[in-house]
């Protein structure tokens, strides 16, 4: 393989480096290569050396809601998270993918903009986001977003409207087809700043309250089956504290799993899937992942 450090010496790129050092649960393998693009340009870059010699590319954001298996991840992963910039016009408000979504529901209520209060406590950045059709407390991404400007894996970069977007739970066009977020522009409605502010706040506590912010984790870990709350089915089938290795199911709220003492990625899908087969097992119900579990086995 060629070295990336000498084809892109004005990119920074890391060989061979742990990704545990760079997702919410402290887990994950190496990356062969991890590359922290500035701009759009460094990005088209990258994606046209991956197109033209087949090499991997896999692209990650704030990996908050994301599971990278102990054998780390084939090839380039491109991380995001260094194009942040957020612009507001008028009531449209555009931030590239890297952005912290909290960082982009803060720039909306300082200028008195409303839609966005329901994302005030989602961890993830605007890519991640748009590719899960991030929501939480009765809102979701797909129900603001305008337009989002991505780049498919041959280069290309073009807009997709919401309609085109194919938004639904957890679901958008960008897993089917490849295609990287570069930026996204929400369509939200001039508000009052104090109640905006207020919205807010009542979120985060409520979110403080209930969920186990204190301990690394990956967040809601599974979909919220038809009919049920997976938390509630993870409850009743008295698995909170059920611990493998590191990982455990939170005590604090059984729709999370978190790193108590230096859990693996293996460790934590020994959790998940004993979760599975245990409410599959008492209540007929198969619980399915939102996290995504990505890499390469062991």
């Amino acid at each position: 393989m060629e070295n990336l450090l000498t084809i892109f010496p004005d990119i920074e790129i890391k060989e061979n480096e742990l990704l545990a050092h760079y997702t919410n649960t402290k887990t994950g393998g190496p990356a062969d290569w991890l590359a922290f693009p500035t701009s759009v340009e460094q990005v088209q870059q990258l994606v046209d050396y991956c197109h033209q010699t087949s090499l991997p590319l896999t692209v990650i954001g704030n990996a908050s809601n994301l599971i990278v298996r102990d054998g780390g991840i084939e090839g380039l992963v491109m991380i995001l998270t260094k194009m942040r910039l957020i612009n507001v016009d008028n009531n449209l408000v555009t931030a590239a993918a890297g952005a912290s979504y909290i960082e982009v529901t803060k720039v909306a209520r300082d200028y008195s903009l409303t839609g966005l209060e329901f994302a005030a406590g989602i961890p993830g950045s605007v890519g991640g986001a748009i590719f899960m059709n991030a929501g939480a407390y009765g809102g979701e991404t797909k129900n603001v977003v305008d337009h989002v400007t991505v780049m498919e894996r041959d280069g290309q970069i073009h807009q997709l409207n919401n309609q085109e977007m194919d938004f639904g739970y957890r679901h958008s066009a960008v897993q089917a087809s490849g295609a990287i977020v570069l930026e996204a522009t929400f369509a939200l409605e001039a508000g009052d700043q104090a109640t905006i502010t207020a919205q807010m706040d009542d979120l985060n506590q409520r979110r403080a309250d209930k969920q186990p912010l204190e301990l690394p984790s990956c967040g809601s870990v599974f979909k919220r089956p038809a009919g049920y709350f997976a938390g509630k089915l993870i409850h009743d089938a008295g698995l909170q504290g059920y611990t493998s290795g590191g990982a455990q199911v939170s005590t604090k709220h059984a729709g999370f799993i978190v790193n108590v003492d230096n859990g693996t990625a293996t460790d934590y899908l020994n959790v998940i899937h004993h979760v599975q087969e245990t409410v599959q097992k008492k209540f007929g119900v198969q619980l399915e992942t939102e996290v995504r579990i990505i890499g390469r086995q062991d």
